[in-house]
């Protein structure tokens, strides 16, 4: 049986020639990933690289990319988070470093924004719609809020969401006063909506799992009351696929294919695909019920649904579903950027002690968690302004039963548990 499923499933997949390949972006970044890609049309659209802090443009459907953009170019040490654009010539660019930059002649000149008060301390998320609405969110790290603007980027409103969320990743709007903001807050995974503009937003989902976030979103194009969530979470619980079917009144839930899920995309209701910072593209031909690994690609974040027959997703390199035959390199498997950190004593008595080797400027965010995955405290918040540095932490946890707990690391390139034991 479950031969005859992978068989139907893989073919359900190649029956009109679309499959995910490697662009020729090029592969200059160290296996880092990229971590936003946006397209305008079929053949025009952007890259930003997180760590290596590049942007991207290509004019032919990833046939060929011109780098545009690099942090030597800002004379600093930057992490580009997101990337989009209103229109041919006005786009947009999220940084972690406190900094937004925006571009009016199709990326060739970037401009630092200095005009939001208070200074955003990073922007995760950008929904354009509209001719001359832009909307961001912020930060995975919290605080939560949102900026938006009406007259193409010129002047901005800063709004407070501290009310409804401790952290914002991801934002979509389908008209200029419906859309969505999704992260976390005290009690877990949250997504909320406005019906006025951001004015006002009521919680139309939350997991009920706290440290869980909802980390993407994505509006079916062809039925807009038709939602997709990625639910990142600790281990050991599953991160999970969430979907509505009437704009947000009710949500189904099923597993993913790991913990740490970060991208989504559907083409339907029921095809579509999910990854994160472990995994390349996972795929569902039943809404999420049964995932097949397709052993393409690595350390997904974004997944950009065009048509059905064409999306494109950042990773450690772009890719590109299509029925074209690109002449590129093979698909790069490099693992993500990884946190170095050294545990000084397991098991633990009366202190947790360890030290994180931080190569760039950083966020870092430490929680605790019990050994069923749920979340204890936050430990510490961190903005981490130098490079190449080690910083030692210790934190006291007398009052602490004895057993097994996790302590969690989220930082600019990923989110890993260390496991240790209470005496």
């Amino acid at each position: 049986m479950k031969f005859i499923k992978l068989t139907y499933l893989l073919f359900a997949f190649s029956m009109y020639g679309q499959t995910w390949q490697t662009t020729n972006i090029p592969d200059n970044t160290g296996g880092q990933r990229f971590d936003d890609v946006f397209f305008l049309t079929e053949t025009t659209g952007w890259a930003a690289n997180g760590y290596y802090a590049a942007v991207y443009k290509t004019i032919d459907g990833g046939q060929t990319w011109t780098e545009q953009l690099n942090q030597s170019d800002l004379g600093g040490n930057y992490y580009f988070r997101n990337i989009e654009f209103l229109n041919a010539n006005i786009g947009f660019l999220g940084t972690l470093n406190g900094k937004i930059f925006s571009t009016d002649n199709g990326g060739t000149t970037w401009t630092e924004i200095t005009n939001i008060s208070p200074n955003p301390a990073a922007i995760c998320g950008f929904s354009a719609v509209g001719n001359s609405t832009i909307y961001g969110c912020g930060a995975y790290f919290t605080p939560a809020y949102v900026i938006k603007s009406t007259d193409s980027g010129l002047s901005w409103d800063y709004i407070d969401m501290s009310a409804y969320a401790d952290a914002l990743v991801e934002i979509k709007f389908i008209t200029e006063n419906i859309g969505f903001a999704a992260g976390n807050n005290s009690s877990g995974a949250t997504i909320l909506k406005t019906i006025d503009g951001g004015q006002n937003w009521t919680e139309i989902y939350n997991s009920n799992i706290a440290g869980e976030y909802v980390w993407k979103l994505q509006v079916l194009d062809s039925n807009t009351d038709v939602l997709f969530g990625a639910i990142e979470s600790v281990a050991p619980n599953p991160g999970k696929l969430i979907k509505t079917t009437n704009g947000g009144i009710s949500w189904s839930s099923n597993n993913a294919p790991e913990t740490s899920i970060q991208a989504v995309g559907f083409i339907n209701e029921n095809t579509g695909w999910m990854g994160g910072h472990t995994t390349g593209f996972h795929q569902t031909n039943d809404g999420g019920q049964t995932w097949t690994n397709l052993n393409t690609g690595s350390n997904l974040n974004r997944i950009f649904v065009i048509n059905s027959s064409l999306a494109y997703a950042s990773g450690t390199s772009i890719y590109k579903f299509t029925d074209e035959t690109l002449s590129i390199k093979n698909s790069v498997n490099s693992p993500s950027k990884s946190l170095n950190i050294q545990l000084k004593n397991n098991p633990v008595k009366n202190n947790l002690a360890f030290s994180i080797y931080y190569p760039t400027s950083d966020n870092i965010l430490i929680e605790l968690y019990d050994s069923k995955g749920r979340f204890v405290k936050k430990l510490c918040r961190e903005r981490i302004l130098k490079n190449d540095i080690t910083k030692a932490y210790s934190f006291a946890v007398d009052e602490l039963n004895s057993g097994v707990y996790f302590v969690n690391f989220h930082n600019n390139f990923q989110r890993k548990s260390l496991k240790f034991v209470k005496q």
